[in-house]
């Protein structure tokens, strides 16, 4: 379960788990769930259970086999900090990441508050970036559980952004991405919505990456925001003068 990716802010995925439940209104047109399906249809063994959260101790550590260093983003068909994943599981995610120290694995999860309850066992090696997804106001109390976390980078996913965010306080993120809905069901986002998310990231200077417009034919409306594309990322600190920031 890791191929090259299209994802423009990453190289590669990997999923040592499929599957996943919704969770709030960003995933109500979930692209995981959709292409689950397709995949189980096809008869692909890694989705028998469709969009069921299934586990594949088999390939946890296959990020050990790349000995190009690659940027990874984990567990894009799923959520690694899921109710139903074990804790000794994500661990041994988190163990092979740790050991794999050539790579930079970016996880990414919409279950804030296990994250942060579970954030203090866990290793947080520079190559390990944590981020949560952000996809209106109703749910910006995951970027307060993420501030607590002692990663390296922190980072903001706002995909599919679906309303205004105003007023964010991005003091301790590291990084933010945002990106339009896709698909037959995309959900419209306003350029001012755009525009006052970067604003906001300028003002206090965080890295701002500008993924897509999305649309029914994504293909068709690009990823420039006023003339340009926006393709930042944060800047990596030693470890001891990260240490000195978050302490």
């Amino acid at each position: 379960m890791a191929t090259l990716s299209s994802i423009e802010w990453t190289e590669a995925t990997w999923n040592p788990v499929t599957g996943c439940t919704k969770l709030s209104e960003g995933c109500r047109n979930c692209y995981a769930a959709q292409m689950a399906k397709r995949l189980h249809a096809m008869g692909n063994k890694r989705y028998e259970n469709e969009f069921k959260v299934t586990l594949h101790p088999d390939l946890i550590g296959l990020p050990l086999k790349w000995k190009k260093p690659r940027t990874i983003f984990v567990n894009s068909m799923s959520d690694l900090f899921h109710k139903e994943i074990p804790q000794q599981f994500i661990q041994s995610v988190f163990d092979t990441m740790v050991e794999a120290n050539w790579h930079t694995f970016q996880v990414l999860t919409k279950r804030s508050d296990r994250l942060l309850e579970l954030s203090q066992q866990l290793p947080w090696p520079v190559n390990v970036w944590q981020g949560v997804s952000v996809e209106d106001q109703r749910v910006v109390h995951r970027i307060e559980s993420l501030r607590a976390v002692p990663a390296h980078v922190r980072f903001l996913s706002i995909e599919p952004l679906i309303g205004p965010l105003n007023n964010l306080d991005l003091t301790g993120i590291h990084w933010v991405i945002v990106g339009g809905e896709s698909g037959p069901k995309a959900r419209p986002m306003e350029e001012s919505w755009v525009r006052n998310i970067r604003d906001q990231c300028i003002e206090q200077n965080v890295a701002f990456f500008f993924k897509q417009w999305g649309g029914v034919q994504k293909h068709r409306h690009g990823r420039e925001l006023d003339g340009r594309t926006w393709d930042e990322y944060p800047n990596i600190l030693p470890e001891p003068e990260a240490q000195l920031i978050q302490s």
